[in-house]
């Protein structure tokens, strides 16, 4: 932040210019969607997706939300996947990483595993999961959990290996023990690198949610939206979409919030 600028102006910059940039984008929304050069189908007015908001989000003419759930069901079956994914994917790659980062042969022994799972994308090993687990929430919860794992690994491992060389060494003349070490040495440094990992991981699981719903989606953002697309219901799909990225931008909000809790002096020290 510069210093030279008032506080009053920095908070204006960083409220107004995001409003600013809002009110461009839905203008030329407008305008795009006024000037027939595409059929409402394909580019419907903002108000046509507003009403669509408010359509989904409550019980109009006997009919509920959408194929009977309101909008914050979906949301939250969506939002509970991604949770007990990221929290299994996320854990098991810390541990995973930390394994790698300290004992040699482990590395050596997973690197490759992880490097092949993490370049594959999600939708092509699904289908396998459904044929493995069924339709119902395993392989939804497994393919959030396979996505986070490979991030939060690597992260892991890149952020124990940096781990300062002469505090372990230090630690070690002392007396402490290999657990000791790992304890309260390597993990307090290997804390900002791995948070910034489950922050990558969390994101990465986040995008996948719309692939692990694509089977028996519904209840969920993701199933609804597949499920409005077959049906050329843009402005659904429209709102699915802004659901999906409104609550990513405040997941990686509370995520940013955690990292300045734990990790306060990161960018000071």
């Amino acid at each position: 932040m510069d210093p030279t600028v008032s506080p009053w102006r920095q908070r204006l910059r960083r409220i107004g210019l995001p409003a600013v940039s809002l009110l461009v984008f839905l203008l030329l929304w407008q305008l795009a969607a006024a000037s027939g050069a595409w059929s409402q189908t394909f580019v419907p007015f903002p108000k046509t997706v507003w009403d669509s908001f408010v359509a989904l989000s409550t019980t109009h003419d006997g009919v509920r939300g959408y194929q009977g759930y309101l909008l914050w069901e979906h949301l939250y079956m969506t939002l509970r996947r991604v949770l007990f994914g990221v929290v299994a994917g996320v854990a098991t790659g810390i541990a995973v990483g930390l394994a790698m980062g300290t004992v040699g042969w482990v590395r050596s022994l997973l690197d490759p595993w992880l490097t092949f799972l993490r370049t594959l994308p999600p939708l092509a090993y699904f289908p396998l999961l459904v044929i493995w687990l069924g339709i119902d929430e395993a392989p939804k919860i497994t393919v959030l959990a396979l996505a986070a794992l490979p991030p939060a690994a690597v992260a892991t491992t890149a952020a124990v290996l940096s781990a300062p060389v002469s505090l372990v060494e230090a630690a070690r003349a002392l007396g402490g023990t290999r657990a000791q070490v790992i304890r309260d040495v390597v993990l307090p440094a290997a804390l900002p690198e791995t948070l910034t990992g489950v922050r990558v991981a969390v994101g990465v699981a986040y995008t996948t949610v719309v692939a692990a719903e694509l089977f028996n989606g519904i209840p969920g953002v993701g199933g609804m939206v597949k499920d409005a697309s077959n049906y050329n219901n843009t402005a659904v799909v429209l709102v699915g979409i802004i659901v999906i990225g409104v609550c990513g931008f405040i997941v990686d909000g509370l995520l940013k919030g955690a990292e300045r809790a734990f990790i306060p002096w990161r960018g000071r020290a």
